[in-house]
């Protein structure tokens, strides 16, 4: 279950030069996702890693009985980007995260109910008071 995201615009996080031959031409989000998982623990969350994705960073917060993560990156137009296009400006990004849970394969078959919704909603929530919370983050809306 993926719960609705936050995009925003911040020029609190740098883009660092190759960061996206990490994942995929124009994805970025290293700072972003190192100051979310230093939030997150503020918070009460113990970010156990932050994961490489071709799509951002995935920030993961618990494994059992299921994964609950935290997606993060910039939003971009994947048939436009390039290997090599020019660094966009800080100020220019659209950054975006969102909560969501997946159950394992194995949990699936042991156990027909896990309710994943009641933490995906409250880390959502978290979310949402991380960025409210931050003068250099401004919501654009919420997906």
């Amino acid at each position: 279950m993926i719960m609705a995201g936050y995009r925003f615009k911040s020029s609190k996080f740098e883009i660092e030069p190759g960061e996206d031959a990490e994942l995929s031409p124009g994805i970025y989000g290293r700072q972003l996702a190192q100051w979310l998982k230093e939030r997150l623990e503020e918070k009460g969350y113990c970010v156990e890693d932050i994961l490489d994705e071709d799509w951002g960073r995935c920030l993961v917060c618990r494994c059992d009985p299921f994964l609950l993560s935290v997606g993060c990156g910039n939003v971009t137009d994947y048939k436009a980007e390039q290997s090599g296009d020019a660094l966009p400006e800080k100020d220019d990004v659209l950054w975006h995260c969102f909560a969501t849970a997946e159950l394992f394969f194995y949990w699936r078959r042991l156990f027909r109910r896990i309710e994943t919704q009641p933490a995906v909603s409250e880390l959502h929530r978290v979310l949402g008071d991380i960025l409210r919370a931050e003068v250099d983050v401004a919501l654009v809306q919420e997906a």
